[in-house]
Parts: structure tokens; sequence; C-alpha cells
């Protein structure tokens, strides 16, 4: 695991930054080196230790490897485990399909959050672990309290998570839309059978399997219940309980929701929010780390820029088209019966499946491909609806 120093509270060692992102998790930290790649000083502050866990699925889509060898960032295969492409599942019909252009790597998360920080640190960028940030009193200060201290700053950037203060303090709250669901991750030490994420359906959610390591796999479960029965998780998925009965488990379970969620506005005068402070698509689409190194690049040219208004207007563009393959994919999760027709007519027609892929990892275009595909994907649901 990459090194990283300044594990203590510490206080800043200059009274003033040109940005301070509050929050040292993968965005803030992307932000971080994307604002010294631009020149810009930067502090990050954290309450957490490093290296900072998540309950997610761990898999880095191809477009996210790619991100982040922009922010010189390396992750290889020997890091954890390539996955070619995604598997679909439920009882009776399976579909997968492979990316169109590389493999992705699943990876255990407080590895790439140290890879992260190492990296941003080596880019000049001030961390401080464990340390507590007192907001300014009002809107119109720009001097916060790391640690006690007073530090100064032209721009503050929200990289603080789903129950982000900036985003409360700053008066950026106000939602367009939000659904949550809850998951819970377990990994297991057994070799990956598979070189695929799948993600199986069961009757009140889904299964996610990420290879992680050439001894361990990554298994996460999805739901709209909150309360569902945990004992009960892998029972409803025989094929998988059969495979990880002998398995021992290399965590707890761990909790996260999985939100979908939009903001009014993710900036306002000199404050911006980035990551899952800014809004978040609902983990089936997998492009919650992908959407976070494109929103930080884009945050880090306006800050350059001196100005916020064309992170606006990219954060919306971003976030566009994961929002609306969650909203395809979480249609199937509202209805069984729609979700067994569906996966008999994707099962009946792979290339439906390879095409929807490709749209997601914008090799192709959504509408181009629903232009392409979507009278025969009615066809063939009509015709799984009455099948011979």
């Amino acid at each position: 695991m990459d090194e990283i120093s300044s594990q203590t509270p510490v206080n800043p060692s200059q009274a003033s930054t040109d940005v301070l992102v509050v929050g040292g998790g993968p965005a803030g930290l992307a932000a971080a080196i994307a604002l010294r790649q631009r020149g810009l000083a930067c502090v990050v502050v954290e309450a957490r230790s490093p290296a900072i866990d998540k309950a997610c699925g761990e898999g880095l889509m191809p477009d996210s490897i790619d991100r982040l060898a922009s922010l010189g960032v390396q992750v290889a295969e020997s890091d954890g485990y390539a996955f070619r492409g995604i598997r679909f599942a439920n009882r009776t019909h399976q579909v997968d399909a492979s990316f169109p252009n590389r493999a992705g790597i699943g990876i255990r998360r407080p590895q790439l959050h140290a890879r992260l920080a190492a990296r941003a640190q080596e880019a000049g960028a001030q961390l401080l672990w464990n340390s507590h940030i007192q907001l300014p009193a009002s809107a119109g200060d720009r001097s916060a309290k790391v640690n006690g201290q007073p530090l100064n700053f032209r721009w503050l950037v929200g990289a603080d998570g789903e129950g982000s203060l900036v985003r409360r303090w700053a008066s950026l709250h106000s939602l367009r839309k939000e659904s949550l669901r809850y998951g819970f991750r377990t990994h297991y030490r057994v070799a990956p059978w598979s070189d695929f994420v799948e993600i199986h359906w069961g009757c009140a959610g889904q299964l996610y399997i990420t290879p992680v390591a050439p001894d361990c796999v990554c298994v996460v479960y999805v739901t709209r219940d909150r309360r569902c029965d945990r004992t009960r998780i892998l029972p409803e998925f025989p094929e998988i309980a059969d495979r990880l009965r002998s398995a021992p488990t290399l965590s707890a379970q761990r909790g996260a929701v999985s939100a979908t969620r939009t903001l009014r506005r993710v900036a306002s005068g000199w404050v911006a929010l980035i990551g899952d402070a800014s809004g978040s698509a609902d983990a089936i689409a997998g492009e919650g780390l992908a959407m976070s190194f494109r929103q930080a690049d884009a945050l880090a040219a306006s800050i350059a820029a001196g100005s916020l208004a064309p992170y606006r207007r990219d954060h919306a563009r971003i976030a566009r088209l994961p929002h609306a393959m969650a909203a395809i994919l979480l249609t199937m999760d509202r209805s069984q019966a729609l979700e067994v027709r569906a996966m008999r007519a994707l099962s009946a027609s792979p290339s439906l499946f390879r095409e929807l892929l490709s749209a997601h990892m914008g090799a192709r275009s959504l509408t181009g491909a629903a232009l392409r595909c979507g009278p025969r994907m009615v066809w063939n649901l009509l015709s799984a609806a009455h099948p011979a």
C-alpha cells in the first residue's frame, strides 16, 4: 500500500490557500490533484484517517481507469483483478457483454484511496487527516478554522459525501430528485469464478459480485428494503450461496446508501460541490467514481478560469448518461415481472445487451442505441410476455 504521511491532526502550514477542499475521499483527492495540475494551491481537510474504506462494489470501469491515468494515478491488473465486462443473471437466464475497448479492474477501496492520497501529496496538495474544520460564520466570509487555526481561501469545495455539511452551509441542499436504496457489502476469500462483474437479480434486489484479487470477491446486495433480513440474502441466490458456502469472510458486513440524487444547484459564488456531495446516480450504473473524476477535471478548469459557471454546465452534462442508464436499469428493479421478461428478452438477443453496454461506456450514443434497438427490444419484451 502506498505510504501516506500526516496521519495525525496538524494545522495548515500557511494561513491562506487558493482552494480549501472539505473531504478527503476519492472525489476530494481527485479535485486536489486536478487543481495542483493547474498550479493552484490546495488544502484538503478530512476528519478520518487514511486509507478510507467505503461499502461499494469496488469495480473500476474502463473510463475510470483512463481518468485516473490523466490524474497521474496508474492502476494495473496486478493491483486487483481484471474483469472484461458485465453479466446479468436471474434464476432462469443470463446474458453478458464485454467492454468495447479495454478491461475494468476490481480493486479494494482502501488501496485505491491510498493511491489517490499518495498522488495528491506528491502533486503538492496539503492533506490534513484527523482534522476538524469550522466553516465560516457567514456565507460572505472566506476564512475557516482548521484544528482551531484560521485559514483563508479563495474557493471552497465540498467533497464531504452524501450528508455534506458544506452543501447545507452554502444553501445548496435543495433537491430536484431523490430516491434511496441500501447496500450491504462482504468480502469472501475465494478464487473468482468469472472475469465479469456479475449482477444477479432477485425478488427484492440485486447481488453484485466483483473480483478484486486472485483469491477474493466483493459481494454487495442492494435493495429498496432497508430492513431486509440480512441472513436471508444469499439463500435467495442459491448458485452464489453454493459457491460461497465454504469461503471464509474477509470483512464484516458493512452497509451504505445507494442514492439517486439530483440537486438544483451544485455551485454558487465561490463554493462548489463534487462527488456524492453534489448528487449521485444509483450504484447500478457503476459510474460513481468515474463521475467524480470527470467532475474533478471540470471543477479545476473552472476555478483556474475564475468562474464556476462552466462547472455547473459540465456537471449536468457529466451526470446525464449515468442517470439515464440507472433509470433504465431500475425499471427492472421496480417490477419482478418486468425483470423476468427483460432478462428473457436480453438473453434471446445478446446483441441488444452489447449495444446497451457500449452506450453506457460512451462508445455509442444512448439515443442512437435506443433508436437502433428500441423496436427490437419492445418486440422481444412482447414475445417474452407470451412465450411459445
